[in-house]
């Protein structure tokens, strides 16, 4: 059950309107209260800080923030030990050419995993760069994806056919966490995609949403009205949390309307999830790479750069929120060897055009052919060719709402 965020803003959040004209307030928050929020892509958020303080400050100072945002990562070599998922031999180094990251956010509950219970990944995003790197996309994986999950004997896991979001749950149960889990899915992505990947990244609750703290909030555009199932407005104008009806918004539901505006931590992520209308999912997807894109932004804004505090604040809470495997490359080497990609536009892309593909028992969804050549023109590095000739599949960042 989705909780509200537990720690209190470091700003004071801009007051919108609610559908009343009252203003709205930072969520009550209680010890049995989180929010279940995107965890994906601090890896990519943190990169363009690191590029500009290098560029501003030096190597020194690049170095430590570097180590700043790596001490606390924690690595291994077991996801891609699978030679066809990791798709060449480790060399130590980055890849000269194109490079694919698989970036795994979970669904996870505070002390589940020391209650045995299981975890999802319902956020899967492929994170393709160029072979320039020089440019990114973000293919977004629907976690209502009906796929084969393939066996692995070394997981005790016989196979099946489900969900895509079932396989880290397989991959991580009886004791083996996030390692088996990641495992587990990556070659769940692989043998759906034919993708071969360079890097797997998992992301937790906890950091995610101490980086949002740090930088105070993003600046968010909603490109439509929509409402959230988590929280009302009382009579006396005050935001709680009331989780209700998922298709059907109360009389005094929370509504987020069309336009930018800045927004608290705790307003950006509840956006993030909101996909209550007749794209689902889909809505999901984009307000997640939305989302993603703001945190980008506000990264390598003057704000964060010229507050050496506020900086290290933020890669520390990265790296606390990371599990990588990185494939044999040392994690330092691994994130700078990226800082190309600070000066790149992060280009979000969506599956099946966007509208969901219904399996034939209605029980899921299915990929289209022109999702095939998605994944294709990401294994022969073309996806530039395929955004200009499948412009549908591109992922608005909600400006058209100003």
């Amino acid at each position: 059950m989705p909780r509200t965020p537990r720690d209190k803003p470091r700003e004071t959040p801009r007051k919108p309107r609610t559908p009343r004209g009252k203003p709205r307030e930072t969520p009550p928050r209680t010890a049995s209260e989180k929010p279940r929020t995107p965890r994906w892509a601090v890896f990519a958020t943190v990169l363009g800080s690191l590029l500009a303080v290098g560029s501003a400050a030096g190597l020194a100072s690049t170095n430590y923030f570097l180590g700043r945002l790596t001490e606390n990562i924690q690595t291994t070599s077991g996801v891609l030990q699978d030679a066809a998922v990791a798709g060449q031999t480790s060399s130590g180094k980055l890849p000269t050419g194109a490079m694919n990251i698989l970036l795994l956010g979970l669904d996870t509950r505070q002390n589940w995993e020391s209650q045995g219970k299981d975890s999802r990944s319902d956020t899967i995003i492929i994170l393709h760069i160029s072979a320039t790197h020089d440019q990114a996309y973000m293919i977004s994986i629907p976690r209502d994806l009906v796929v084969r999950i393939p066996p692995d004997p070394s997981l005790g896991f016989r196979g099946d056919t489900t969900k895509i979001n079932a396989a880290y749950a397989n991959g991580s149960m009886n004791g083996r966490g996030w390692t088996g889990g990641a495992k587990l899915a990556t070659k769940t992505v692989h043998d759906l995609t034919g993708i071969t990947f360079d890097g797997v990244v998992v992301i937790d609750f906890d950091g995610f949403k101490g980086i949002l703290n740090a930088m105070g909030g993003v600046s968010m555009c909603v490109d439509k009205d929509m409402w959230s199932s988590h929280f009302i407005v009382d009579k006396q104008g005050k935001v709680r949390y009331a989780p209700g009806d998922p298709k059907t918004p109360p009389k005094n539901a929370l509504w987020f309307r069309k336009g930018c505006r800045q927004m608290a931590p705790w307003e950006a992520l509840e956006y993030s999830r909101l996909r209550h209308s007749a794209n689902g999912d889909y809505d999901r997807q984009r307000h997640q790479q939305q989302l993603l894109r703001a945190m980008a932004k506000k990264a390598t804004s003057a704000g964060i750069l010229t507050s050496p505090a506020k900086l290290a604040d933020i890669l520390a809470a990265a790296g606390s929120s990371l599990k990588m495997d990185t494939h044999g490359v040392p994690v330092e080497d691994f994130v700078f060897g990226l800082k190309n990609m600070a000066g790149t536009d992060l280009v979000a892309l969506k599956t099946n055009g966007g509208t969901f593909a219904t399996t034939a028992d209605g029980d899921g969804e299915r990929v289209t052919q022109a999702t095939k050549d998605l994944f294709k023109a990401a294994r022969t590095d073309q996806l530039g060719t395929f955004v200009r000739d499948h412009p549908g599949f591109l992922i608005s960042d909600g400006s058209a709402a100003r």
